[in-house]
């Protein structure tokens, strides 16, 4: 079926526009602190997104200096209870796909796979230990809270800043753009847990400024052509479930990865189902 125009246009769109330059513009003006100027935008973006300001620890927009302060807005403490389930939500969004690694591939969207190596920056070693595995892709939209938090806990082994191009990842890209989280910039964290390797990759997208963890603080920018690896086998850096790994700028994608049998997919999920953080996902 031929798409919609209006969505061929947006990925014609997406193809035309200078993708790093709007990237490195929002993120100059999401640091910025404007005074009356980021309030007001950050009223009207609260306005247009349908932002549930009731959930945020101050949903005060005054308190917020820049849009980076309300982008990365924190939650008023039992907004978001953790199942009592082996993997929880990592994060707020809705689910993109799901299900098994077949034959190295990742299923993105009908007539659209990307290797699990070339997510992993071409780590064919690391993604052999995902082969016949499973995996699932989750997308926060713009309105959604922007930290990402440990489906289990898990002891950090390592991680790699992939670079890449800076599409955006919503549901229309995802339908019209090959390789997407493949060819996007990302971060990929590698955990050791209780039932084997957990891989957790947060995607860049057109106009997130940055992504940042809990225990390197901002990794980009700096924005690099070369693939930066950061080893943390000689640490012993440990995050419990429910604990928060790291944050994005605007909206964007998570991608996890588990080896065969370490986990039996929530049955209410479904492509395109809303989700929360803290609910059970297998």
């Amino acid at each position: 079926m031929t798409p919609p125009f209006a969505d061929r246009f947006a990925l014609r769109m997406q193809f035309l526009l200078p993708r790093r330059a709007l990237t490195q513009l929002a993120g100059m003006a999401a640091r910025a602190d404007a005074g009356a100027l980021t309030r007001a935008a950050i009223r009207c973006f609260v306005a247009h997104y349908g932002v549930d300001m009731s959930e945020a620890f101050d949903p005060r927009i005054e308190s917020y200096v820049s849009f980076n302060d309300f982008f990365t807005r924190s939650l008023r403490a039992g907004t978001r209870p953790l199942a009592e389930a082996a993997y929880i939500c990592p994060v707020d969004g809705a689910i993109s796909q799901f299900g098994a690694v077949t034959q190295g591939r990742i299923f993105q969207a009908k007539g659209h796979d990307y290797s699990a190596a070339a997510l992993l920056a071409g780590d064919t070693a690391l993604a052999a230990g995902f082969e016949d595995g499973l995996f699932a892709t989750l997308y926060l939209s713009p309105r959604d809270y922007h930290r990402v938090h440990m489906p289990c806990t898990g002891r950090l082994l390592r991680m790699v800043y992939v670079p890449g191009d800076l599409f955006s990842v919503n549901p229309v890209t995802a339908r019209g753009v090959p390789g997407l989280f493949a060819r996007n910039e990302r971060v990929v964290c590698l955990f050791d847990t209780a039932r084997g390797p957990m891989a957790l990759v947060l995607v860049g997208a057109t106009i997130v400024g940055s992504v940042a963890t809990v225990w390197h603080g901002v990794v980009n920018p700096p924005r690099s052509a070369q693939v930066r690896r950061f080893d943390y086998t000689d640490q012993h850096i440990e995050l419990a479930q429910g604990a928060e790994m790291g944050r994005f700028l605007l909206g964007s994608t998570v991608v996890l990865l588990w080896p065969r049998g370490a986990l039996r997919f929530n049955p209410d999920w479904s492509p395109g189902r809303v989700i929360r953080m803290g609910e059970a996902m297998g």
